[in-house]
């Protein structure tokens, strides 16, 4: 008994965290590629203000490397395998709802709660590629004056929304994204409380904390504002992580 629930355990906790060699990998990519992506939109959005780099068109901080390979290791090897527990222990099998006759609802597709059994080069390139274009799609909605940050925001949810349809399609990996679409801007403050950078003003919309800072006579608190439009970056940034995962694991 002691044994089977030890072995039991075992398997759920390599189903939730990535082998070694893919978290390496994917360390390495986030750490490497990362920091490049991140510089197509940071100059219209922040400043950062410990360890800044420059290296051509490459505005950054040392900081960012390392934040954003830890980053990829939760967002691509952890977090997915979380979301998918969650998925499958609500959509299981022993789980059964009913109609209001009395019937089964029809079950949830499987390919909707596992992930594709194999992911090729191309398809993480694409992962990659559309990410890129969502990262650089903020950068120009942010410096157009035709835009506000409520359009701005809607623009970037769909087309976020598009790459999932287009590069997953399942429900854990929505749920995954989705999670960190919203807690991910909030992970910031602690950097940005510490100065480690700081939001432009003309980026910094980020409710509540703007307008809180207004409400108490700027006390302090308007300084931790920041960019509701990174959320769909924050969205993207998930889904090619863990399509990155993915590749890493049958390679």
């Amino acid at each position: 008994m002691i044994v089977t629930a030890f072995n039991l355990a075992n398997q759920r906790i390599s189903r939730i965290f990535p082998p070694a060699p893919t978290a390496c990998k994917l360390f390495v990519t986030g750490s490497t590629v990362g920091p490049l992506v991140d510089a197509i939109h940071n100059q219209c959005l922040l400043e950062y203000d410990i360890l800044p780099f420059e290296a051509g068109p490459v505005h950054t901080s040392l900081l960012i490397p390392p934040l954003l390979g830890i980053a990829y290791v939760v967002l691509g090897g952890i977090l997915p395998g979380v979301s998918t527990w969650i998925v499958e222990n609500i959509f299981s099998e022993e789980t059964k709802e009913l109609n209001d006759d009395g019937t089964n609802l029809p079950p949830i597709k499987p390919e909707t709660v596992r992930s594709p059994a194999r992911t090729s080069i191309q398809k993480a390139a694409l992962a990659v590629a559309s990410t890129v274009v969502i990262i650089k799609l903020s950068e120009i909605l942010q410096t157009s004056a035709q835009f506000d940050s409520k359009s701005s925001l809607f623009i970037m949810a769909t087309a976020a929304f598009f790459q999932w349809i287009v590069l997953d399609g399942t429900l854990p990996s929505l749920l995954a994204a989705t999670v960190t679409a919203l807690g991910g801007p909030l992970s910031e403050l602690p950097f940005v409380a510490s100065g480690c950078w700081h939001y432009l003003d003309s980026a910094s919309d980020y409710f509540p904390l703007s307008a809180i800072g207004e409400l108490i006579d700027n006390a302090g608190l308007s300084t931790l504002a920041l960019s509701s439009i990174t959320g769909p970056c924050y969205f993207a940034v998930t889904m090619d992580a863990i399509a990155l995962r993915r590749y890493f694991d049958d390679n």
